[in-house]
């Protein structure tokens, strides 16, 4: 049996995503055996991110310093601002180098059943960003779900009156999928999507 500090330490690990309670004992034995190579540089990791997070004023990024690291960036194109739902959002396009410009966090999309409102968004700080001038593009990168996609059509709405070009991400086919294997949906929006070959 473990220690009340041990069962401790695995009930917090188990409520992180993607862990249960079998791999967060897993995870805590391995800590306990690699103490020094690994346990050790990880509490002083979550220390020093304790200590100095914080999210961005601009754009909502979680980060450890404030302006973040995208924002202060100067090669970023400051012309060009991607929505997101969400600081993992974020991430992941960030993560693909494609996009060149900046990005915004609105913290999450709305939904009626979850009582999440356009109040409970940051659409107003969104808005606020572009009354200032100086974007030219606002890609609304939601998730390919019915709330993401409400999502959009609400900011679109909000958004047509200023001089900007709207888009946002494109649905359909992944990358080596195929046919048979895809949702209906998934199907349904590629064919909306289809275009001519060049």
């Amino acid at each position: 049996m473990a220690s009340t500090e041990l069962e401790a330490l695995t009930q917090a690990l188990s409520r992180l995503p993607g862990l249960g309670p079998r791999s967060a004992r897993r995870a805590v034995l391995h800590l306990i055996k690699k103490r020094e190579g690994v346990l050790e540089p990880l509490l002083t990791a979550l220390a020093e991110v304790n200590e100095t997070l914080s999210t961005c004023s601009i754009c909502g990024n979680v980060d450890t310093s404030d302006p973040c690291g995208i924002c202060t960036d100067t090669r970023r194109d400051e012309r060009l601002l991607c929505v997101v739902e969400d600081v993992s959002d974020l991430w992941a396009l960030d993560r693909s180098r494609l996009f060149p410009g900046r990005f915004h966090v609105l913290g999450g999309r709305l939904s009626a059943l979850e009582g999440i409102r356009p109040e409970d968004l940051a659409i107003e700080s969104l808005i606020a960003r572009i009354e200032k001038g100086g974007i030219d593009e606002v890609v609304l990168a939601m998730n390919a779900t019915l709330e993401g996609q409400t999502t959009a059509h609400y900011l679109s709405e909000r958004l047509e009156k200023f001089p900007i070009r709207l888009t946002q991400l494109a649905h359909g086919l992944p990358v080596g999928g195929e046919l048979d294997y895809l949702d209906e949906g998934t199907l349904a929006q590629a064919l909306r999507a289809r275009r001519p070959i060049a």
